[in-house]
């Protein structure tokens, strides 16, 4: 689920408020507040809606909840940041959230694509390739080395250095590799992002993490969520296994349904959110029929803040919105961020078609 950012108005009481109503929430059984919970209560992760109800939940654990929603690791910590005005901060880009040090250097020299001196630099600092920065208010991206800076995932300047594979690979040399947990990040982040494809190095950067040990299935499920089929079809090409949400988001029929057969409930639901937004219309019926839940919100790797239905609207899918209304999807159910139904979306995209018919079908 994408972070909430804290507004730069934000204060503590409005921030109990809202724990409040998840707690309201909560009680109510709204799936809105069950899927919350699973994203960001450290304790109630893949809980089921029936496990979560009958739960225990405290105001507490609404705040803890509510400070992890915002990117930070509790509420004490969130107290804190909004008394220090420190979530003002958020507005930079992660360059000027650095402190000057080695580490900004280093970067500073991969974003001006200067090779030798930051091979040099590299040498003069022994473990810097481990260096992890540190970031709050973001769920993801919080803690990146420098080798997960370089696919520009978030964006902080919109574009590569030319010479960008010749720098992963400086960076590899002086041991990047040895952290997999790095490489599948970094793998993950390159799949996924148009500035990598846009520069022409997103394929040949994933190749060489592959080379280097990342596993190609880190980067799948990001890759789909996004559109990135080039990217997915090179992750299969080094080792990423076809199951059963990779046939569904590639349109690959067939494989989809001899697949159905041994997938797992989770599986179903992540196959019918991808394949909503990847605009595959007679994959979404099949997977439909096979008892896929087209008014559940999005298991992760699909877009968690939302449903199939949204996920199709956003993508401007008309075909498909066709299929999920006429499977029994629920234009009137919202979005967890903005609280806005299908037709909410389609007005905001200005997806005209999908407007008239949603407004049909209202």
């Amino acid at each position: 689920m994408p972070t909430k950012r804290l507004p730069e108005s934000a204060n503590i009481e409005h921030l109990k408020r809202q724990a409040k109503e998840l707690l309201r929430d909560f009680r109510s059984e709204h799936l809105s507040a069950f899927q919350r919970l699973r994203e960001f209560h450290p304790k109630l992760a893949n809980f089921s809606d029936d496990r979560l109800s009958a739960q225990t939940f405290t105001l507490s654990d609404a705040q803890l909840s509510i400070a992890r929603e915002y990117g930070y690791a509790s509420w004490p910590r969130l107290k804190a940041v909004i008394a220090e005005r420190r979530h003002e901060e958020l507005v930079l880009i992660h360059n000027d959230r650095l402190p000057e040090g080695p580490f900004k250097q280093a970067l500073d020299f991969m974003d001006a694509g200067e090779v030798a001196r930051l091979s040099k630099h590299l040498a003069e600092n022994p473990g810097l390739v481990d260096e992890e920065a540190s970031f709050e208010g973001v769920n993801y991206f919080s803690s990146p080395t420098l080798l997960e800076f370089l696919p520009e995932n978030p964006i902080r300047q919109g574009r590569l250095p030319e010479n960008a594979i010749d720098i992963a690979k400086t960076l590899l040399a002086a041991g990047a590799d040895r952290n997999h947990q790095t490489l599948d990040e970094t793998l993950t982040l390159t799949a996924s992002w148009r500035v990598c494809r846009e520069a022409g190095v997103q394929i040949s950067l994933l190749r060489l993490l592959c080379q280097h040990g990342a596993n190609p299935s880190a980067g799948m499920r990001s890759a789909l969520a996004h559109d990135e089929f080039d990217a997915a079809s090179t992750l299969m090409e080094c080792g990423a296994p076809l199951d059963l949400p990779t046939a569904a988001a590639l349109d690959e029929l067939v494989d989809v349904k001899r697949l159905l057969h041994n997938a797992s409930r989770d599986h179903l639901q992540l196959a019918l959110s991808l394949a909503a937004n990847a605009g595959r219309s007679d994959v979404v019926r099949a997977l439909l029929e096979a008892g896929a839940d087209p008014n559940r919100y999005n298991p992760p790797g699909g877009h968690t803040h939302c449903t199939p239905l949204h996920n199709s609207v956003a993508a401007d899918r008309f075909e498909t919105v066709v299929a999920l209304i006429e499977g029994g999807a629920d234009p009137s159910i919202p979005d967890i961020h903005h609280s806005m139904t299908a037709l909410g979306w389609a007005e905001h995209f200005k997806h005209s078609r999908i407007v008239e018919y949603l407004r049909s079908v209202d």
